[in-house]
């Protein structure tokens, strides 16, 4: 029999997505995601940090928290397959798996010291707020860049445009938001967060996006995304 290990978080990652709804599938896809990794005490030493700025991005292990009481499949439906094709977990990157692990390569952006204590913020993150973060490595260029088969997601996805209703751009202009919170709002709308089943066919809903503290209305109109309105929350 296998040995088990138990593992703990060294921190967690503040982030702008409070909902798992509209978190782009793959990291740094939306690279004005920007995130900031609390690490916990005992793990929280300037030490353990020293020389990360010497690597541009990083390898984070995470946990699927919001998963842990749901279980897992080992057949699931992978959003580019359409949503209705079975395969087996192993081959997706599902967040319902045997272990409720993430990996995600990350842009390292900087080290913060505060009361001798260490955070580190990184960008082109796909990960919910408050998610656990196991492990931190540095991206090695030689041996992490490979040129390989990708199965069924041989390409990123096609984008669609994205604009802003009137009401949002004056919304934008009058309130203060947080730095590249359009940019923000673009790059993951782009990527049409909709179910897989909901994008082949017309579809007059008006969705909504929670990001930072404010809340983010869109729909879709002539295969474009319309950002009809933003409120606080």
């Amino acid at each position: 029999m296998l040995n088990k290990t138990t593992i703990e978080p060294i921190g967690v990652l503040s982030s702008p997505f409070k909902q798992k709804f509209s978190i782009p599938r793959q990291p740094r896809l939306a690279p004005a995601a920007r995130g900031i990794i609390k690490l916990s005490d005992g793990y929280n030493s300037p030490d353990m940090v020293r020389d990360l700025e010497t690597f541009s991005h990083l390898w984070l292990v995470f946990g699927f928290h919001e998963n842990s009481d749901k279980g897992w499949q080992p057949l699931v439906r992978p959003p580019r397959l359409g949503g209705n094709k079975k395969t087996g977990v192993l081959a997706t990157r599902s967040t319902f798996r045997p272990n409720g692990l993430g990996l995600s390569a990350v842009k390292f952006e900087s080290v913060i010291i505060k009361d001798n204590m260490a955070s580190i913020e990184v960008s082109g993150i796909d990960l919910l707020d408050g998610t656990p973060i196991y492990d931190v490595k540095p991206y090695i260029n030689y041996s992490d860049v490979i040129d390989a088969d990708c199965g069924f997601a041989p390409d990123a996805p096609q984008l669609k445009t994205v604009n802003f209703s009137e009401l949002a751009v004056s919304f934008l202009n009058q309130h203060d938001v947080p730095n590249e919170f359009e940019v923000l709002i673009e790059q993951i709308l782009a990527q049409d967060p909709r179910p897989a089943y909901k994008q082949q066919k017309a579809d007059d809903k008006v969705y909504r996006v929670e990001l930072y503290n404010f809340d983010v209305h869109w729909q879709v109109i002539d295969d474009c995304v319309l950002v009809t309105n933003i409120h606080p929350i």
